[in-house]
């Protein structure tokens, strides 16, 4: 068993790392140039609904029941281009890599994520988080039920949550009390949706941008 740590900041990857919304974005476009605004509806649809019935994202497998109909369309296949070759690294948000670095002077950074079991592995490996982290990463379906498993692999006194869903910040400290910080970011569209909606447990630290952490004093941690 890995030896216990004092700190680990677990640290989410789809607006909090990288700007996710600017890839949906793009894919969207990309879409419709490539086959019509109506298909772009149509993936989307398809999307929302594998999301809506097993509670994550999953772009592949929205793309596997978007062919349905396009078999014939050459640029059908090279939608698998562009999603493993998106370039994710220029979709870091600014100043997020060498944040991690600062969070390593006082604390273990690792990722935890949602998400399927290659795109969302393969979009941590392109924006160079992977490596940022030196492969310290944990993606699950749910990772708020997950959480044995989170301390089981980095065991630790205590953690600290970044995410931009506040929501599901509540969740994971309904469950870890006060052994876990949730630190809520304010980026991206569900932390906008999140705007005025009442959230227990409220966040414990709230912040604009990821970057805001580059300023934090590794000091603040050392009664926990």
């Amino acid at each position: 068993m890995p030896a216990e740590t004092k700190l680990v900041f677990l640290l989410d990857i789809d607006n909090t790392l990288l700007d996710n919304d600017g890839f949906t974005a793009d894919l969207g476009n990309h879409i419709e140039d490539v086959f019509g605004a109506e298909h772009r509806e149509r993936y989307w649809g398809i999307y929302d609904k594998i999301r809506d019935e097993f509670g994550y994202a999953d772009y592949l497998a929205a793309l596997q029941f978007f062919r349905d109909g396009l078999d014939d369309d050459p640029d059908l296949l090279q939608m698998s281009q562009f999603l493993l070759e998106y370039p994710f690294a220029n979709r870091v948000f600014p100043e997020a890599l060498q944040t991690i670095q600062h969070l390593k002077t006082f604390s273990t950074p690792a990722i935890l994520s949602d998400g399927d079991i290659v795109f969302q592995p393969r979009k941590a490996q392109r924006a160079g988080l992977w490596d940022a982290v030196e492969g310290r990463v944990m993606i699950y379906l749910h990772k708020e039920q997950m959480l044995d498993s989170v301390q089981r692999h980095f065991p630790a006194r205590h953690y600290a949550m970044v995410d931009d869903k506040p929501h599901l910040l509540a969740k994971m400290k309904r469950v870890m009390g006060d052994k876990l910080t949730t630190i809520f970011v304010r980026q991206g569209h569900y932390a906008r949706e999140a705007e005025g909606k009442p959230i227990n447990p409220a966040p414990d630290v709230v912040i604009d941008r990821f970057k805001d952490l580059l300023t934090m004093d590794g000091r603040l941690w050392d009664a926990v």
